[in-house]
């Protein structure tokens, strides 16, 4: 593991799911119920809502950049109503929406998130979360966990700047906070992460293994790939050596 190219970075921007929260833990049960809402009383319907999104119904594991593991309400409910769910698109998104607003109560995280948002803060480094979640949603569990007053940025898929892969939230972020995108980190789990961080000209691509995402499905796309977020301070802290 190397530290290398953390010494030019002023700035790092998170996703939420699976990278600031453990994603099967915290997810499973969310995903499951997101099915029963989209099935509407069809019990049969409900297995074959949960594959088609990518999480398998029995093992609850959910595929590298499926819909369920990278998708936002609005693309999870045009997915599921392909699948045939009948309830309307724009109702689905909505009901979806508020269920990931409520979800944040079940939310299970990586690690201490005050403790370490207050650190990285304290190092002087510019935070956000860009999430394909709602903007309340990432509010909420930025509240629920203790580091909302340590994010100088917040981004859900509703808040102006495009979805993921798409560069916006980046760029917002950037805007923000009066970096480059050369002195920023992306750090996520999955491709849509690294692709967007991409896409925007960022720094550094850090991929984490706690969502749905593996070496072998992140090593393309990310410039460094960690266990976990806890591994930031480690590399920070070697970098700040070296200088």
């Amino acid at each position: 593991m190397t530290s290398a190219g953390f010494d030019k970075i002023a700035g790092i921007l998170f996703d939420k799911d699976g990278t600031l929260l453990r994603y099967d833990e915290s997810w499973g049960p969310v995903n499951r119920e997101a099915a029963r809402i989209a099935a509407a009383g069809d019990a049969d319907l409900e297995p074959q809502l949960l594959f088609s999104g990518g999480m398998d119904p029995v093992s609850g594991h959910t595929r590298p950049d499926s819909l369920l593991a990278a998708g936002n309400a609005a693309e999870i409910a045009a997915g599921f109503v392909s699948a045939g769910s009948p309830v309307e698109v724009g109702e689905l998104t909505r009901l979806l929406d508020d269920l990931f607003i409520r979800s944040a109560e079940f939310s299970v995280p990586v690690t201490d998130l005050a403790a370490l948002f207050s650190r990285l803060k304290a190092r002087g480094l510019k935070l956000g979360v860009a999430s394909s979640d709602n903007e309340e949603a990432i509010r909420q569990t930025a509240i629920r966990f203790g580091f909302i007053e340590c994010l100088d940025f917040i981004a859900g898929y509703d808040s102006g700047h495009g979805v993921k892969p798409e560069p916006g939230m980046v760029l917002g972020f950037c805007s923000a906070v009066g970096l480059e995108p050369s002195a920023v980190a992306m750090v996520g789990d999955n491709n849509h992460d690294m692709h967007m961080g991409r896409n925007a000209g960022v720094g550094l691509k850090v991929a984490v293994l706690t969502g749905t995402g593996s070496r072998e499905t992140l090593s393309a796309a990310s410039d460094i790939c960690l266990d976990d977020i806890t591994l930031l301070e480690s590399l920070l802290s070697r970098t700040a050596e070296r200088l």
